[in-house]
């Protein structure tokens, strides 16, 4: 059956993926994008089952706006993509602070802004999916030089977590995808590298050859996401957190394992700060 889809960050990578396959499988879709002139190529092709629209994902307003326009125009919302995000590059030491908030207002506050502006249309329906575009350093973190990015990333599978336990009882669910490296323009033409000091150096060459296709951050394909995510979308069963790419895959097996085996390692030292609990206890070797 056919579905009304709202995607933020419509005009490229994912968005602009996730906006053309959804069209092509019948469904109606309300893209948006910052200049919305940018999405003119899919209202010719696809006319009356395309809305653009402009948004700034960091303007609550705007956001409120947008959303009102897209269920007014197709008289609901079923999948709501939270997609909209960039990254720049510098490490935490020499890094801007306004350049560090300005990338968290749209990767952490937009996911926010729209989440909220969704629910009550959601709620009134009796059901509709959010899908929260994270990343696989969402999960795992450490990569240096993104710090806010990844900061954002965390944040949104927190807030995703507490979001799904409110809503799931009126029928909303939420999936937070977890892309590893993709053939997009994430670590190309939408990101700055910030002048290194000669300490920090190293932290930019690991985006540099990002377009090449050898390169790790390329080795995705964003329209065989967008398939998976569109057919995802019309099933009831789902799961939590969806890793994307194989290296995604293997980073999140690995960390999982880690983590669990951290866990054990420590378990009763963990427990020994309870009242009644044995205590001391000694530590791990």
């Amino acid at each position: 059956m056919s579905s009304t889809w709202f995607i933020t960050g419509s005009s490229r990578g994912f968005g602009r993926a996730l906006a053309r396959t959804a069209l092509a499988h019948g469904h109606r879709v309300a893209a948006t994008a910052r200049r919305p002139g940018d999405l003119s190529d899919l209202a010719d092709e696809f006319g009356d089952r395309v809305l653009t629209l402009p948004l700034d994902v960091t303007d609550p307003s705007a956001v409120a706006d947008a959303v009102g326009e897209a269920h007014r125009t197709f008289g609901r919302l079923d999948v709501v993509v939270n997609n909209a995000g960039f990254a720049n590059v510098a490490p935490v030491e020499t890094g801007d602070p306004e350049d560090f908030r300005t990338q968290f207002e749209t990767n952490f506050w937009g996911v926010y802004n729209v989440s909220r502006a969704v629910v009550p249309i959601m709620r009134a329906q009796g059901e509709g999916l959010i899908i929260q575009f994270s990343s696989i350093g969402g999960r795992v973190g450490g990569s240096g030089g993104i710090a806010s990015y990844q900061a954002a990333k965390f944040a949104i599978d927190g807030f995703s977590r507490v979001l799904r336990t409110e809503t799931e009882q009126f029928g909303i669910r939420t999936l937070v995808v977890e892309p590893s490296g993709f053939r997009t323009d994430w670590a190309g033409s939408s990101m700055t590298v910030a002048a290194m000091p000669d300490e920090y150096a190293a932290l930019g060459a690991r985006y540099a050859g990002s377009a090449d296709e050898s390169s790790p951050l390329a080795a995705g394909d964003p329209d065989r996401a967008a398939e998976i995510l569109v057919a995802l979308a019309s099933r009831r069963a789902l799961p939590h957190n969806l890793p994307l790419g194989a290296n995604a895959a293997d980073l999140a097996v690995a960390y999982g394992r880690r983590q669990l085996e951290s866990d054990l390692t420590w378990s009763a030292v963990s427990r020994s700060a309870d009242f009644g609990e044995e205590f001391p206890v000694p530590f791990p070797d």
